[in-house]
């Protein structure tokens, strides 16, 4: 393939990384850590404590940090300009306004931390679709799959 058939990704197409995309990335990378957080207490608690079925309490640990790898890799996506980074970006915010609505329904410590996911799914939500956002990724709306104008 000649240079006029691949595309790239290079600061000279796409101008310098808006803070809009920064601030998503980072959002994106909390709640990655928060998993692997979560998912090695349930782990550390399922092999040391006394849960009621040690088997599932390991299961759903070992779930968690694997599920953290999804927005961990979308947020390093996102810092690295690659169009691609926005998809599992959105899906993970998505996955994580039922979560917020469940712990917001509970009756205990869990409304705190259902407010904070909800507030930062909502806020990595509109700075992913932001235009800005959108034109730092190379991502074309329908019908602009040909020459982008300058």
């Amino acid at each position: 393939m000649s240079s006029e058939q691949t595309p790239t990704t290079t600061e000279e197409t796409t101008g310098p990384r808006p803070r809009r995309l920064t601030y998503a990335a980072l959002l994106a990378a909390l709640e990655g850590l928060a998993l692997v957080v979560g998912g090695v207490w349930i782990l550390v608690l399922g092999l040391t404590g006394h849960p009621d079925d040690r088997q599932q309490a390991v299961t759903g640990g070992i779930t968690l940090v694997v599920l953290a790898l999804l927005p961990l890799f979308a947020a390093r996506g996102l810092l690295a300009l690659r169009s691609w980074s926005r998809g599992p970006a959105v899906i993970t915010q998505l996955m994580a306004l039922p979560v917020a609505y469940n712990l917001l329904q509970a009756d205990s410590m869990a409304i705190p931390g259902g407010i904070a996911l909800a507030a930062a799914a909502v806020a990595s939500l509109v700075l992913l679709v932001n235009p800005e956002t959108t034109r730092a990724l190379g991502i074309r709306g329908p019908g602009n799959s040909g020459n982008l104008e300058k």
